[in-house]
């Protein structure tokens, strides 16, 4: 079946609500962990359930280049090559076009860019990034867009935005996964104007859900804010809203006030790899000299399984002698964070607490140590 999502409780923009799925009936607002190459790094998909997960994210442009869209599918699709039981999304490796293409390499038939590994032309279009996700059998695939940079003067912005609307019709034109449901993704940049075209016109394509792209990519908190604003109030009301690659505890906040209901981003698992670790009162990092000998956990109102058996102490230790356990009692601790902080704003919409939450919060909430 396709996905479907229940509204059940509105709080002045802020949803909460149900997502029906093949694998399950999951509530949003939600956070998804990222599984670039089919893994959460350094996690098993037991020890990613038991942070709380619904969806995760897996990424087309890196599965295609290893081990292959073909080999996915030949494995009976993604859910079972990575053994994940639960939903799986699918980005379009419309991210890669912005970080690995240059400007005059981006046509109206598709992207020319280097691989991240030989070196190797490569040429991904909307429709091959749609047969590819189509072959991985997630259960939420995306259209291809281009992800626009910021700053991005005003025809630049038109004309990406009008041409990823141009590629949202192609690649409805081949997606044929009828267990497979398609996102559209809002772009225009910073313009109010682009982001109202684009909102109205993706939704006349009648996707199974929407995205509000091209934000968290330099721009200031106020300009991202701004973004999803312009773009999230055209969007129907029955359908899910997910904003890309953000993953911030204060930016997952006001996303969920402004409206959306799923988030996607791999910081959890980066700082954990370099040490760091989401708290109440900000990010901390495990090497600092004073946690030493700190043999309290994490963060003592932590439900995780690494707050629950392991000492600063004992982390900073792994961290600082290279040991990967480290890293992955991090990854574990942060992605349950972020899962953590997504129920709870749950139910402050629940209880049309959301702003006293918001406060609450940003009282304690001290950006580094």
């Amino acid at each position: 079946m396709k996905i479907k999502y229940e509204l059940l409780k509105k709080s002045g923009n802020a949803r909460y609500g149900l997502l029906h799925t093949n694998h399950g009936d999951f509530e949003t607002p939600m956070f998804m962990p990222v599984g670039t190459l089919a893994t959460v790094k350094t996690l098993t998909p037991e020890q990613v359930k038991n942070c709380g997960s619904g969806i995760i994210l897996s990424n087309t442009y890196h599965l295609w280049l290893r081990p292959g869209e073909d080999i996915v599918n030949k494995a009976g699709g993604l859910h079972k090559f990575m053994n994940y039981d639960g939903p799986i999304l699918t980005d379009s490796g419309g991210f890669q076009v912005f970080s690995l293409a240059k400007p005059k390499d981006i046509t109206e038939e598709g992207v020319k860019f280097k691989s991240h590994i030989d070196g190797s032309n490569l040429f991904l279009t909307p429709e091959l990034s749609i047969q590819i996700q189509n072959k991985l059998d997630s259960d939420i695939a995306m259209s291809f867009d281009e992800c626009i940079p910021y700053p991005a003067d005003y025809e630049y912005a038109k004309n990406s935005t009008e041409r990823t609307l141009r590629w949202a019709k192609r690649g409805q034109e081949v997606f044929n996964n009828p267990n497979q449901s398609l996102f559209g993704i809002v772009q225009g940049g910073e313009y109010t104007d682009l982001r109202e075209y684009s909102a109205k016109e993706t939704v006349k394509l009648n996707f199974d859900g929407y995205s509000i792209g091209g934000t968290s990519v330099g721009e200031d908190k106020d300009t991202m804010y701004k973004m999803i604003e312009d773009g999230i109030r055209f969007l129907p009301s029955d359908k899910p809203r997910y904003l890309m690659g953000v993953g911030e505890p204060v930016d997952i906040i006001e996303g969920v006030i402004r409206g959306i209901d799923m988030f996607d981003c791999v910081l959890p698992t980066r700082i954990a790899r370099h040490g760091n670790a989401f708290t109440h009162n900000g990010k901390i990092n495990i090497k600092n000299a004073k946690y030493k000998e700190d043999f309290t956990p994490l963060e003592d109102s932590c439900d995780c399984y690494a707050c629950k058996n392991y000492t600063k102490a004992y982390i900073r230790h792994l961290i600082i002698c290279g040991e990967s356990l480290g890293g992955t009692l991090l990854s574990i601790h942060n992605i349950r964070f972020l899962i953590k902080l997504t129920e709870d704003l749950r139910e402050a919409i629940k209880q049309d607490k959301l702003l006293e939450f918001r406060e609450e919060f940003l009282k304690n909430y001290l950006r580094d140590e």
